[in-house]
C-alpha cells in the first residue's frame, strides 16, 4: 500500500515537472518568436500615432518589414528618446529603430546596424537673428535650444561655450521656444528642420546645409552579433527591391521634391 502510495506521488511530481518544463519552453519559444522594438512614437512621419493612437510611421514599417524577413512578431515599444538604450541594455527591447544616429559615443553602450538614411544637423534659427551657421550662434546672451539625448545636445554640449543651451525633453517645445523668441536657434535634424520651418515660416528660418553630416542606423544590444548579421543583410536586400524608395515615397513626398527643388541631397 505505501509503495503504491508512493510510486503515484512520484508520478505526480513527474507530471507537474513535466507540465511546467513544458510551460517555460513554451514561454522561451514564444520570447523567440516576437521582436520588441523599441521607438518613441513622437517624430513624424518617422515615428508616430495614427488616428486610431496605433504606430505608424517609416520606422514603424521598417520594423514590420524586419519583422517578416525574420519571422518574427513585431511588438513596438513606445519608450522615450533617452530611455532607449537603458531599455536595450537592460533587454526590455530586442531592437531600436528610432531615427537614431549610430555615434561613437553611443557605440561604447550598445552596437550598430549598417547605416540605412542620411541626415545631418541643421538649425531653425529665429526670424531676423545675423546667423548664417553655427559658429554664430556662440554669442553671450543667445539661446539655443536642444532635444534631450539627441545629437544636437551632445554637439552643443561640446561646441557651444557662451551661448545658453536649453535642454528640452520634446522636439515641439524646442521649436515653440524659437517660434516664440525665446530661444534663437534650435539644432536638429535636416528634415524636421524643414518640416518646422514649413510650419512656422512667418516666425523662423531654416538654415539647412548640415554643419555636421550624420546617419541613422538599428540599435543592437551589444554581442548580439547574429541578430544584427540578419539586420544588416535585412537592410541590404530591402534597400535593393527599392522598399527604402517606397517609403520615401509613402512619407516624405512633399520632402524629397522640396529637397530637390532647393538642391539638397536627400537620403532613404
Amino acid at each position: 500500500m505505501q509503495r503504491n502510495r508512493l510510486q503515484r506521488c512520484v508520478f505526480a511530481l513527474l507530471l507537474v515537472l513535466l507540465v511546467l518544463g513544458s510551460g517555460v519552453g513554451m514561454t522561451a519559444a514564444a520570447e523567440k518568436d516576437t521582436l520588441v522594438v523599441g521607438m518613441e512614437l513622437a517624430y513624424p512621419p518617422f515615428e508616430m500615432t495614427d488616428t486610431s493612437g496605433r504606430p505608424a510611421g517609416v520606422s514603424v514599417d521598417l520594423a514590420h518589414e524586419l519583422g517578416k524577413a525574420l519571422g518574427r512578431k513585431v511588438v513596438i515599444e513606445n519608450t522615450a528618446f533617452d530611455g532607449l538604450i537603458p531599455a536595450l541594455k537592460t533587454g526590455k527591447i530586442d531592437l531600436i529603430i528610432s531615427s537614431m544616429t549610430a555615434t561613437v559615443e553611443r557605440a561604447k553602450s550598445i552596437d550598430f546596424s549598417d547605416p540605412y538614411l542620411s541626415t545631418g544637423l541643421c538649425l531653425l534659427v529665429r526670424k531676423g537673428v545675423p546667423v548664417s551657421g553655427i559658429k554664430d550662434l556662440d554669442q553671450p546672451g543667445w539661446t539655443v535650444a536642444v532635444k534631450k539625448g539627441t545629437t544636437g545636445h551632445s554637439f552643443a554640449a561640446k561646441n557651444i561655450k557662451q551661448a545658453r543651451v536649453l535642454v528640452l525633453d520634446k522636439e515641439s517645445a524646442a521649436v515653440l521656444e524659437v517660434v516664440q523668441g525665446k530661444a534663437d536657434a534650435f539644432i536638429y535634424d535636416q528634415m524636421s528642420t524643414y518640416q518646422n520651418w514649413q510650419r512656422n515660416q512667418a516666425s523662423t528660418t531654416a538654415l539647412l546645409v548640415p554643419f555636421q553630416k550624420e546617419s541613422w542606423a538599428v540599435g543592437v544590444r551589444k554581442g548580439n552579433d547574429a541578430l544584427r548579421i540578419k539586420v544588416n543583410a535585412f537592410l541590404k536586400e530591402f534597400r535593393a527591391k527599392g522598399g527604402f524608395e517606397r517609403l520615401g515615397d509613402r512619407y516624405l513626398k512633399e520632402q524629397k521634391e522640396a529637397f530637390k527643388k532647393l538642391g539638397f541631397p536627400f537620403y532613404l
